[in-house]
């Protein structure tokens, strides 16, 4: 026991120190100086060489960040992802070099980081638990949630996976999620917000999905599959999902978000580029994949 509680301490220990190493790049504004305002793309080390040119350019950590810097200083609570699997959606946001739309689904222990890493953009965090958005936003009241009600459980996922084709209202081809009772893997009372926005990232690391009466990701890895696929706008949609270690999750994700568009993956958590579709496309037969 010893050993595992020594084990489990160095574990803790290294969260500590990488998530602390990022959220201190962020709360510097180095992050926003070399990727969200550097209009030439120069390089990030180019960036710390500077502090005086930062300052006359008008780079100043937001009060988000400041908060987030005395937040994961002074606590104990590790983060649900590992500082390698935070480190894919890190270095993906870093690619940006831009402010951008990041949709969460889970509103956590790690809400402040992931809005720390976007501060001139828009992150909005789904949550099921009203009381749980309440408790996060009493201590991190910049942060934006709504709550999400959830249609399914997860005791329904395999009957939910091999029925979804015969229901039209899910097909790939024609598939919507506002207003969509009759797909109940579609998400359709989700706020107005979400579904006028391209979201250029979405975390997928809610809702719970770890016994038979909770809601299960089905519906969350659908929806963002389809809302993916239905984007306007050019580029791809970067999808993250967490805990594809469990069944549903991997299944789910190689159904809908498809492995021929997973560019990597790392511990729990797997990353999607979805490109958006063309709607006239037959080659699928129904099929996302």
């Amino acid at each position: 026991m010893q050993v595992n509680e020594r084990m489990k301490n160095r574990s803790q220990l290294r969260w500590f120190v990488g998530v602390m190493v990022i959220v201190g790049i962020i709360g510097a504004s180095l992050f926003i100086a070399s990727v969200v305002q550097t209009p030439d793309n120069s390089s990030f080390l180019c960036s710390l060489t500077s502090p005086k040119t930062m300052i006359k350019n008008g780079y100043s950590p937001t009060s988000m960040q400041l908060r987030a810097i005395l937040h994961y200083a002074t606590s104990h609570i590790v983060p649900q992802q590992s500082f390698s699997e935070i480190s894919i959606t890190f270095n993906v946001l870093k690619s940006l070099n831009r402010p951008f739309n990041f949709l969460v689904f889970g509103l956590g222990h790690d809400s402040l980081m992931w809005a720390s890493f976007n501060p001139r953009g828009t992150t909005l965090f789904l949550e099921e638990d009203p009381k749980w958005v309440q408790t996060v936003l009493k201590d991190a009241p910049e942060l934006r949630a709504t709550t999400v009600r959830y249609r399914t459980q997860l005791r329904e996922a395999d009957e939910l996976l091999s029925s979804y084709r015969s229901e039209p209202a899910c097909s790939p081809s024609s598939a919507a999620l506002r207003g969509n009772e009759r797909c109940k893997l579609a998400l359709h009372n989700l706020p107005d917000e979400v579904y006028e926005t391209e979201w250029d990232l979405i975390m997928i690391d809610a809702p719970r999905g770890y016994f038979p009466e909770a809601p299960g990701r089905m519906a969350a890895i659908f929806s963002m599959a389809v809302m993916a696929r239905n984007r306007k706008g050019s580029g791809v949609t970067h999808v993250f999902l967490h805990d594809v270690d469990r069944k549903v999750e991997k299944v789910y994700a190689e159904e809908f978000l498809c492995r021929k568009n997973m560019v990597k993956g790392v511990g729990r958590l797997w990353h999607f580029e979805i490109p958006p579709s063309n709607v006239n496309d037959t080659r699928y037969d129904g099929r996302f994949c």
